[in-house]
């Protein structure tokens, strides 16, 4: 079944204009405080970490269908992330990261169907048991966002021109990762990330996702 082209925007800008705004406020406020902490524990924390890597999705969702709707899994397309932790005492301190489809997918991966592009985020407790001298492990739990922007061929205000509307949906996030350091602080780190994405049945069929992939980090602290 092909999708007509802006179907899914435009029944979202309709639905969830409302919505998207105090959502984004709420994260963008959120994400400020959560930023000034981040600044303000550095100067106690044992440890820091900056990471940048690159994975993709995976779903346990399949293709489902009706007479009006066609849900797709929400997996494929390659995903660039940044990551961030501070670390304190007893190897326990929080993180924050963010990961996103680099290029646009294609809802239904017919000519004319809707583009899209899944942004996720989320911060994290952090847990870093030292296995050995260069060998340590990241196992995180925590909570964060959504947003799954749908491209318009249109503006949808005069002054910034914005040509997409988000659907925006709270998720739960448990991650882990080996860093294994391959050279004095820095590090490559296998991983995967598991989300559950509150209410993500309204535009995929699952809201199960999995993120797999890999990233390279400096590690600011001792050795």
């Amino acid at each position: 079944m092909r999708l007509h082209p802006n179907d899914l925007a435009a029944a979202s800008y309709r639905q969830r204009v409302p919505t998207r705004r105090f959502l984004l406020r709420k994260f963008a406020f959120l994400a400020t405080i959560f930023s000034f902490l981040l600044l303000a524990s550095f100067a106690s924390a044992q440890q820091a970490d900056a990471m940048f890597g690159g994975g993709t999705l995976m779903s346990s969702g399949s293709a489902s269908s009706s007479s009006s709707t066609l849900l797709l899994p929400e997996k494929g397309g390659l995903y660039p992330s940044v990551s961030a932790d501070v670390i304190f005492h007893r190897r326990v301190g929080f993180n924050f990261e963010i990961a996103w489809r680099g290029k646009q997918g294609i809802y239904g991966g017919c000519t004319g169907c809707q583009p899209y592009r899944p942004i996720l985020w989320d911060v994290n407790g952090v847990f870093q048991p030292k296995l050995s001298k260069k060998v340590g492990a990241d196992l995180m739990a925590g909570i964060g966002m959504q947003s799954t922007r749908f491209y318009l061929p249109y503006c949808t205000n005069g002054f910034t021109c914005s040509n997409y509307t988000s659907s925006n949906h709270f998720l739960v996030h448990i991650g882990g990762g080996l860093r294994y350091y391959v050279w004095n602080h820095v590090f490559i780190r296998p991983e995967a990330h598991f989300y559950n994405v509150m209410n993500n049945t309204d535009a995929f069929s699952s809201s199960n996702i999995v993120r797999v992939g890999a990233s390279i980090g400096y590690t600011i602290g001792p050795d």
